[in-house]
């Protein structure tokens, strides 16, 4: 797969294709206006999403996109004020429910790809774990997302479903933060998806994936929606159809994400 890298979590990916009709926001340097879409999408597609992109620049030339990642919730609580956005992109149904009632998403979302969740430990696992209750063990210092997050509504999920109490020492806002306790050594354990683990792997960052039971059963969708604040909807619907296609689908199966 290409890697070509992006410098910030909010950063404009130039892409040399027309969608259409729509405000400009400058020069495609060939004379042609172009068109700026904002993303705002949850922080476990950071990754394949800047290299669909790329390939969405291969697609729709003259159009700008600008991906801005984060925890689920946190970006539907920007929306609330007032931050602009033409797409939204959520871990779960219930979170993008979240902004269909308040009125910042009117389309009706599409599901773009799911997701499970694993346990995630240092390399060299120095606290000895081998499955969800050994991480729940007191003593142990296990990291989730908190509970209005998608991912951690999900280990709440499993750990409801397998009848075991999280003792968590830390719930953080997003996906990426749990990543980053376990592979700095902050933690002995998080719960995150099984993409983070794989992005991870290929970053370099040591970690060892320990796959749950019952995961299938607390599976989350990525269901994707132009906002109600967009001044360009056909371009924004646009990139919603593309993530619906290959080479879209290709990308995110290879990143690990599972089809709609």
């Amino acid at each position: 797969m290409r890697r070509r890298p992006f410098v910030a979590a909010l950063l404009p990916v130039l892409l040399l294709a027309s969608c259409g009709p729509a405000s400009t926001t400058g020069s495609s340097g060939t004379g042609g206006a172009t068109t700026e879409l904002t993303v705002f999408a949850a922080a476990s597609l950071r990754v394949v999403f800047d290299e669909v992109g790329l390939e969405f620049q291969d697609a729709y030339p003259g159009t700008s996109v600008r991906f801005s990642y984060g925890g689920s919730a946190d970006l539907i609580s920007q929306l609330d004020a007032g931050a602009p956005a033409d797409v939204l992109v959520t871990a779960s149904g219930p979170t993008m429910d979240r902004a269909i009632d308040a009125g910042a998403v009117t389309a009706a979302p599409v599901v773009i790809a799911t997701n499970v969740p694993v346990l995630i430990v240092p390399a060299d696992n120095p606290a000895g774990l081998t499955d969800l209750e050994s991480a729940a063990a007191p003593g142990v210092d296990l990291v989730v997302c908190a509970p209005q997050v998608p991912c951690g509504a999900a280990a709440q999920t499993l750990a409801e479903n397998a009848d075991i109490d999280l003792t968590p020492v830390s719930e953080e806002s997003s996906v990426t933060d749990v990543l980053g306790k376990v592979t700095t050594g902050q933690s002995d354990a998080g719960i995150v998806y099984a993409t983070d683990a794989t992005d991870a792997a290929d970053a370099g960052e040591a970690v060892t994936t320990i796959d749950l039971p019952g995961a299938d059963q607390a599976r989350t969708e990525y269901p994707a929606a132009v906002t109600a604040f967009t001044g360009q909807p056909e371009q924004a619907q646009a990139l919603v159809d593309f993530l619906r296609q290959d080479p879209a689908q290709a990308l995110l199966a290879d990143a690990g994400f599972q089809k709609p």
